[in-house]
């Protein structure tokens, strides 16, 4: 079967890169994961499994394959986010749609040590660039919890449009969640990127 068009790639911006996951992450993933559970548990989707159990070194596998395999069909563009060579969150393109639509759904986490950094929003803003270039696509959404103020100043220093209110849209950490939805369409890049709306990222301390 053929790959999604962009997919996989390597997106750099300065300590920052993106790439397509890979099997041998599965160690460094749970590290991060296991370490960020306070950090990230109240914004992840609903689930039946502890959390000690779905980001066990051995839950990686099949989630990477899984995200091999929806990127080969073409509904997701998955990467880890690196900084300074090391794995420290994720970045996907989610429910991608081709024909007159041309749109997808974007969503990150990051580890907590390296949060306000610039590194999420310049993830977020490789990720924005490549699916107007490479990928072909029109429109980005960020969908993100009223409440959840580390992810509002992402899109905010990226300057993403608001554009709706969703309530109870998601099922995330044990109940249905309201969402503010952002959103940018290639139109509002056509004078720059959106990389170029962010200062370059000096590199990783010490």
């Amino acid at each position: 079967m053929a790959r999604h068009p962009g997919w996989p790639a390597t997106l750099t911006a300065g300590p920052v890169q993106l790439r397509a996951p890979r099997l041998r992450d599965g160690r460094a993933w749970s590290e991060v994961r296991l370490r960020n559970e306070r950090w990230l548990a109240p914004w992840e989707p609903s689930a039946p499994q502890p959390w000690s159990e779905r980001h066990s070194p051995g839950a990686w596998a099949p989630l990477n394959s899984a995200l091999h395999k929806a990127a080969r069909h073409g509904t997701m563009l998955p990467f880890v986010v690196l900084y300074g060579g090391r794995l420290v969150g994720q970045v996907n393109a989610s429910n991608v749609v081709h024909g007159a639509q041309r749109s997808c759904t974007v969503g990150y986490w990051v580890d907590a040590a390296v949060a306000g950094r610039g590194i999420t929003p310049t993830a977020l803003a490789l990720l924005i660039d490549h699916c107007f270039g490479a990928v072909g696509l029109h429109r980005v959404e960020v969908d993100i919890r009223p409440e959840n103020a580390a992810s509002l100043r992402v899109v905010e220093k990226l300057r993403l449009r608001r554009e709706g209110f969703y309530e109870r849209y998601l099922d995330i950490d044990g109940g249905w969640r309201d969402h503010v939805a952002f959103a940018v369409t290639a139109e509002e890049t056509a004078s720059g990127t959106m990389l170029s709306r962010l200062p370059v990222l000096p590199p990783p301390p010490g």
